[in-house]
C-alpha cells in the first residue's frame, strides 16, 4: 500500500486515504445522476437504454481512472450534460444523422481533441474564440438543457394558431411563429411529480445535502409510483439484458464513419458538427481546470499557462487534458456521447481531494453501479426533468462573466446563449454568435481583431444558413 501512497504523492499533496476516499464518495454523488439522464437522453435517437447505461458507466469509470493515474488530478470524467442534448437534438434530430453516425463524430471530435492537446494547435483554439463567447456558450447550453427539462417535466404546453403548421413525411409538426408558449395547469400527475422532484432538489441543495441531485431523482421516481407514473414492471428484465443491448451500440462508431464518408453529401454538415462538438468540450473542460485549480492549487501556474503555450505532456494540465480528450473517443466507441470533465469534481475538492487517488475511487463507485442496471429502465422522465434543469441552472452561472454593459459584446452573447434554447440547437447558437461578432467589429472597424479560426468558422456558418435556405425551397 506505502507504494500506492507515494504513487499518488500523497504526502507532498498534504492529503490522506481516507480524505481522498471522501473526497472520491462526495465527487459521485454529485455526478451519478448522468447514468440516469444520459441514457434518456440518448435512447431518443433509437439506441437501447440498457446499452447507453452501460456505456455511460463504462466511459465514467476508464475515463475517471485514466484521469487519475495519468495525471494525478482529482477530477472525474462522464458523459457531458450538453453535449449529450446536442448529439440527440441537433446531430441526429436537427441534421439527420443515424445514431451511429453521430457516435463516429463523437470518436472523431475525441480524435481531434487528441490532435489538440498534443499539438500548439490547442493555443490557436483558445486564443481565437473570445472569453465573452466562451462564456455564452457555456450559459446557452445551461438554458437549453434546462428548457429540455421544463418540456420532460410537462411545465410547458404549445398553442398555435388554427391552420399555422402542416405535417412532414414522419409524423412531425412544422408549425410557425404563432405557436405561444405557456406554463401547463398542473391538471395531470406527471408534471406535478417533477414540480415535487424540483422542489426537493433545491430544498437538498440549499441545505448542501452531498448527492442532493441523485436523492431528488430516488425521491421523484419513488413518489411517482402512487401516482401511477413510474412503472415497477421490470419482469423479463435482468442484468444481463443491457450486456446484450450493448453488442448493438460497441463500435458502431466505426460503422457510422463508412457511411458518413461514403455520403459525400454529409460531409459538410459532419464537420460543422465536429467542430461545435469540439469547441464546447474544449472550453467546457479547460473551463473546469481553471475554475477550480487555481483556487484549489492543484494546478501550478506552469500548468495554467501550458493551457496556451505548451504541447506534450510535461504538465499535469496537459496529461489531464489528454485523458479528457482520449475518453471522448472511448466512450464513443461503447456507445455514448461527448465524456467530458465534470465541474462537480470540485465537490470533491472541496472535500479534501488532491490526488489522482480521489478520480480512482470515484470510478470504483461508479462501477458498482452496473449492479442497479435492471432499474433504471423504471426511472420517468419526470424523475430526471428536475436534473436538467438543476443542471441547467448552474450552467447558467457563466453568463455573469459577461460584460452586458458593453454593446459589442453583449449582442453576439446574447444571441449566441438565447438562440440554443430558442433554436433548439446547440450549434445554431454558436453561429448567430460567431456571425455577429465578426459583423461588429467589421462595423466598428476592428476587423483586425477577428483571428483566423473566427473568419473561417463564421464563413462556413453562412454557407451551412445558404445550403439550408436552398434545400428548404427545393434548389436543391
Amino acid at each position: 500500500m506505502e507504494k500506492v501512497w507515494k504513487f499518488f504523492k500523497l504526502q507532498e499533496n498534504n492529503t490522506t486515504w481516507t480524505k481522498e476516499l471522501l473526497a472520491g464518495a462526495t465527487t459521485f454523488f454529485a455526478m451519478v445522476y448522468i447514468i440516469f439522464v444520459n441514457p434518456q437522453m440518448l435512447s431518443q435517437t433509437g439506441m437501447p437504454l440498457g446499452a447507453v447505461f452501460l456505456a455511460t458507466i463504462i466511459a465514467t469509470v476508464i475515463g475517471t481512472l485514466i484521469m487519475g493515474l495519468f495525471a494525478n488530478v482529482p477530477y472525474a470524467l462522464a458523459p457531458g450534460m450538453g453535449l449529450n442534448a446536442f448529439f440527440t437534438y441537433t446531430v441526429v434530430f436537427a441534421l439527420g444523422f443515424h445514431w451511429s453516425e453521430a457516435l463516429a463524430l463523437v470518436f472523431i471530435c475525441g480524435l481531434i481533441n487528441v490532435l489538440i492537446t498534443v499539438t500548439k494547435i490547442r493555443k490557436s483554439i483558445v486564443t481565437a474564440i473570445p472569453v465573452s463567447l466562451q462564456h455564452a456558450i457555456g450559459g446557452g447550453i445551461g438554458i437549453f438543457i434546462a428548457y429540455i427539462g421544463f418540456k420532460n417535466a410537462g411545465f410547458l404546453t404549445f398553442v398555435a394558431d388554427p391552420g399555422t403548421w402542416f405535417e412532414i413525411p414522419g409524423g412531425t409538426a412544422i408549425i410557425d411563429s404563432s405557436i405561444i408558449p405557456a406554463l401547463t395547469n398542473f391538471d395531470s400527475w406527471g408534471p406535478v411529480l417533477a414540480l415535487i422532484g424540483v422542489i426537493i432538489t433545491i430544498v437538498l441543495l440549499l441545505l448542501k445535502v452531498k448527492g442532493a441531485i441523485l436523492i431528488g431523482i430516488a425521491a421523484a421516481t419513488l413518489l411517482g409510483i402512487p401516482m401511477g407514473i413510474t412503472s415497477v414492471a421490470i419482469s423479463g428484465f435482468d442484468i444481463a439484458t443491457p450486456f446484450r443491448e450493448l453488442g448493438t451500440t460497441f463500435g458502431a462508431a466505426f460503422k457510422g464513419i463508412g457511411t458518413i464518408f461514403s455520403d459525400p453529401s454529409k460531409l459538410p454538415m459532419a464537420f460543422l458538427a465536429i467542430f461545435a462538438f469540439s469547441l464546447t468540450d474544449t472550453f467546457d473542460t479547460i473551463g473546469t481546470f481553471v475554475g477550480t485549480g487555481r483556487v484549489s492549487g492543484i494546478f501550478s501556474e506552469e500548468d495554467l499557462t501550458s493551457i496556451q503555450e505548451g504541447k506534450g505532456f510535461k504538465t499535469k494540465m496537459e496529461k489531464a487534458l489528454f485523458a479528457d480528450s482520449i475518453a471522448t473517443s472511448i466512450g464513443a466507441v461503447f456507445g455514448t456521447s461527448n465524456t467530458t470533465t465534470y465541474i462537480e469534481s470540485a465537490a470533491g475538492i472541496e472535500a479534501g481531494g488532491r490526488t489522482g487517488l480521489t478520480s480512482v475511487f470515484t470510478s470504483i463507485f461508479f462501477l458498482l453501479c452496473i449492479l442497479i442496471a435492471p432499474i433504471v429502465g423504471i426511472v420517468p422522465a419526470q424523475a430526471t426533468a428536475p436534473a436538467l434543469i438543476i443542471v441547467g441552472i448552474m450552467m447558467a452561472g457563466s453568463l455573469k462573466d459577461i460584460n452586458w454593459h458593453d454593446f459589442e459584446e453583449a449582442v453576439p452573447a446574447f444571441l449566441a446563449a438565447i438562440l440554443m434554447a430558442l433554436a433548439y440547437n446547440i450549434s445554431i447558437g454558436i453561429a448567430f454568435g460567431f456571425i455577429f461578432y465578426v459583423l461588429i467589429k467589421v462595423i466598428t472597424g476592428k476587423a483586425r481583431m477577428i483571428h483566423p479560426i473566427l473568419w473561417v468558422s463564421s464563413g462556413l456558418f453562412l454557407l451551412y444558413f445558404l445550403l439550408m435556405s436552398l434545400n428548404a425551397q427545393g434548389v436543391i
